[in-house]
């Protein structure tokens, strides 16, 4: 749980700046103006956080973890593909109000409007992603395979923020706050994919499908 605390504290941290003009928020714009550069690889690596091309890695790493579990005969096989999903459908719940509260414009790459903070392309990717590696990870041997998947975790989602930077579509702080809200979805989920893992015993297996054990004898 002691994880949770520095990503919550910078979120808050970035947020309060964001809503008060902080100085935070004038050296944010002179990064963004420093980056900006848009281009269409840029825009193709901002893409990575397009709902419709998170989501369906984020769909298949939850269809395999639930018939891997259940396979496996894993206690509450169920738990991790339902808390990952849980945790993608919080993603708008959490950016939507927060988009609204802080009316933060966008960037002079961008027409006019509000809403920009935090970024919910960098929270679909860190969420999605994230989520899909969590889930995945247990399940492979090869240290080398697990190792892999977290690199190509981390280059996806370095991917769509420096893209979404890079293009315009959002400020260095609404990509970073995206982060520390991932961060905290993504511990919540590691806490609960680390439980009731344990393969269901024999006995388990017997008691539930109403055969007795040979310890405890007909009921």
């Amino acid at each position: 749980m002691l994880l949770l605390g520095p990503p919550v504290l910078l979120f808050a941290l970035i947020t309060w700046q964001v809503v008060v003009d902080g100085p935070l928020v004038g050296l944010d714009e002179r990064l963004s103006r420093a980056l900006v550069h848009p281009d269409r690889a840029s825009e193709l690596l901002a893409d990575l956080g397009n709902v419709q091309v998170a989501l369906p890695v984020l769909v298949i790493a939850l269809a395999y973890a639930a018939w891997h579990g259940r396979a496996g005969g894993l206690h509450r096989w169920w738990l991790p593909p339902v808390a990952g999903a849980g945790a993608m459908v919080l993603v708008p719940a959490l950016v939507a109000p927060l988009k609204e509260w802080t009316d933060r414009p966008g960037t002079p790459a961008v027409p006019p409007a509000v809403g920009y903070y935090p970024s919910g392309h960098t929270a679909t990717a860190v969420v999605a992603y994230g989520a899909a590696t969590l889930l995945l990870l247990p399940l492979l041997r090869s240290p080398a395979v697990r190792r892999l998947l977290v690199a190509a975790c981390a280059g996806l989602v370095a991917g769509a923020s420096y893209g979404l930077v890079r293009r315009g579509y959002h400020w260095p702080l609404d990509v970073a706050a995206s982060w520390c809200l991932g961060a905290v979805l993504l511990i919540g989920l590691s806490l609960l994919v680390g439980r009731d893992s344990r393969p269901v015993s024999r006995s388990s297996r017997r008691r539930s499908a109403g055969t007795p054990s040979r310890r405890t004898g007909p009921s």
